[in-house]
Formats: C-alpha cells, structure tokens, sequence
C-alpha cells in the first residue's frame, strides 16, 4: 500500500518519500534579493523531504511585489542558490526553484524606474500590498503590449538558465496564486483582445509558451507546474475553471512534464469567498502524469489522497515551517510543533531556523 513514507519515481529522480516541502515565501533574503546563509540553515534542516520546492522567485527585476524574496536573474542570487543546493545535495536532499513573476500584485515602489507594475490587463486588484514602510492599495496596472510578451518569456528562460547554474533538479513555474501567468489564464483578471485574451485556448497560450521554453532548457522530466483552480487568494477568479484548467492541463499533457502541482480548496480559503468543486480530485481525469497536491493536508488526509489515486505526492507548508524533521515526524508518530505565525513573514531566526527537532 502506498503511503506518503512510500519512496517516488519523479522523473529522474528517485525520491525517498512523498513528503514534499511546498513553496513558501518567507522574506528573509539579503539585499538585491540575494539568498543568505540563514537561508542556507532553513533549508538544509529540511532536506529530508521527497522533494523541497524553493519559495517563490522572481526571474525579472519587475516580478517583485514583497520585501526580501529572492530572485534568479543576477549572478550574485546564482551564488547564493549554488550554497543552498550544495548544502541540501550533501545531506541527500532534491530541490526545485519555482519560477515567478508577480505580475499586477506590486506596485511602483517595487519596480526600478517607479512605473506601473504589469498585467494581462489594467484591472486594479483589490487589497494592499506592504512597501517596505506602509500598507498601501494596490494600483491599476499597466496592460502588457503584445509585442512585450516575448519578452516575459525570455526572463522565464533566463530564470531557467540560472536555476540550472546554481545547482537545482528542477524547476517549478509558479501558475497559481494569482500571479502572473495565473492573471493571464483566468478570464476574472483578462479581459485582453488579442491571441492572448478572449478564448481558453488564447489565455492559455502565455503559460503553453513559458512551459515550451522552459522545457527546451530543462528537458521536461525536470519541469512541474503550479496551479490552484480554485483559489480566490490575490482577488482572483474565473467563470469556468474547470474548462478553464481542464483545457489547460490537457494541453500541458503533450509536454510529459514531471508533476503538475495543483492546489486544493482550504477552510481558508472558503472563508475567503472560494468554493469547493475544482481542484486536483476533480482536475486528475485531464491529466495524465503525477500529480502533487498541497492545501491543508496532514498525514491522514494525505494518505487518503494518494489511496484515492487523485494526488501521487503532497506538499506541506505550515507543518514544515514548524517541523523541519517532518518525514521522521511522520514515521515515528510524533507530536508536531506548534508553528508560530507571527514570524512567518520576515525577521532572523526566530520561527525560521529554531524550530526543534525530535
């Protein structure tokens, strides 16, 4: 019978077990978003997971929309990644960097020149980001010319390249969250007119075309992707999102890709406004490789998802964040430690690396 213990054929990779670390911001990298040696601690603790998939990181200088989350497009963030991967390698851990881009979730003070962020389309989201000094609204965001989008794909190639120098498995591209490729997808957040907008087949052409690049640079065994169907998270919707992600995911599937990563509805979020309805038990009939899922799960709730044959891995985050020994946690039985909110967004040590281990 499988279990989350049971080891996992990903790609190349063979991975011990089905416990993978999901992505979490966490805003705790060095100035010019260059990755620390705290960084290198808190990952290296968790090593023991199936797979670490990084947090979120930005491949362009214009992807940014939080304080201190790394990126991969200068050679300083390269040599930061290469000391994490190293570490984690050593301990016998796998590690992937998810690809990101924020799209309209920035603003101005986030962006070099002061400018607009960009988007699919000029629809403010609502809510408000953090500057670095205040909380501020969100502002309308410039729409993307057509003739920029090539030019998006090429800083998700650039992000690739360097994933590859500084030592990763793989790379994830982040899909999901309402970010950017997510606000091209769905039709809540483009209202686009050109081969970009408009039909399913059109909004997700961008993410069909970073995918193909991304490929090309990795070979697909060593590329997965993220979405989250039914997430409302970044003011995000759309009016069909089972065609809209059905269509997406057997699109995705002539690509042979390690994983997709789709995201399940949390008591979170429906208190948000989400609904329950789309997610990756419902998405499993589109597609036809492994599928991760992450979203509230314990060990329980994981276990029946693999049984179920709906999920073939799942990714925590909260209990990772408080257990770096989660696998071993899993195995023995053991308590969890409680995690600390407070500290999960920025600061030193403190709910970062000091969380004990049994």
């Amino acid at each position: 019978m499988t279990t989350l213990l049971s080891p996992i054929q990903l790609g190349p990779l063979a991975l011990p077990n089905r416990i993978f670390m999901a992505p979490l911001t966490r805003c705790r990298a060095s100035e010019g978003h260059v990755p620390n040696d705290l960084n290198v601690e808190y990952y290296t603790q968790r090593a023991s997971a199936g797979l670490i998939i990084s947090e979120a990181t930005s491949v362009s200088p214009s992807g940014y929309g939080y304080p201190n989350t790394p990126g991969i497009h200068t050679e300083a963030q390269v040599a930061g990644w290469k000391k994490i991967t190293s570490e984690v390698h050593a301990k016998g851990g796998h590690m992937y960097l998810q690809l990101w881009h924020v799209g309209r979730i920035s603003h101005p003070a986030y962006q070099e020149d002061g400018t607009q962020p960009v988007a699919p389309s000029a629809i403010k989201p609502k809510g408000h980001v953090f500057t670095g000094t205040a909380m501020e609204e969100y502002v309308t965001p410039r729409a993307l010319e057509t003739s920029e989008i090539p030019g998006i794909v090429a800083e998700y190639v650039h992000g690739a390249r360097l994933a590859k120098e500084a030592g990763f498995d793989g790379v994830e591209i982040h899909n999901a969250n309402g970010y950017l490729l997510d606000q091209f997808l769905r039709d809540g957040t483009n209202n686009r007119g050109d081969e970009y907008g408009g039909t399913v087949q059109n909004r997700a052409r961008l993410t069909l075309e970073v995918t193909e690049a991304v490929v090309d640079i990795w070979g697909a065994d060593r590329v997965g992707i993220r979405l989250s169907p039914g997430g409302v998270f970044n003011d995000m919707h759309d009016s069909n999102p089972l065609a809209t992600f059905g269509h997406l995911l057997e699109e995705l599937n002539a690509f042979h890709l390690a994983y997709a990563h789709i995201t399940q509805v949390t008591a979170q979020d429906i208190a948000h406004g989400a609904k329950e309805g789309v997610g990756p038990r419902e998405l499993r009939p589109f597609w036809k490789g492994a599928i991760v899922s992450a979203g509230g799960f314990n060990w329980e709730t994981g276990n029946k998802a693999l049984t179920e044959g709906w999920a073939d891995a799942i990714a925590f985050g909260v209990p990772f964040i408080a257990n770096p020994d989660l696998p071993e946690r899993f195995r023995r039985n053991a308590t969890l430690n409680a995690p600390d909110e407070a500290s999960f967004y920025g600061g030193t040590e403190k709910g970062y690396t000091d969380y004990p281990a049994l």
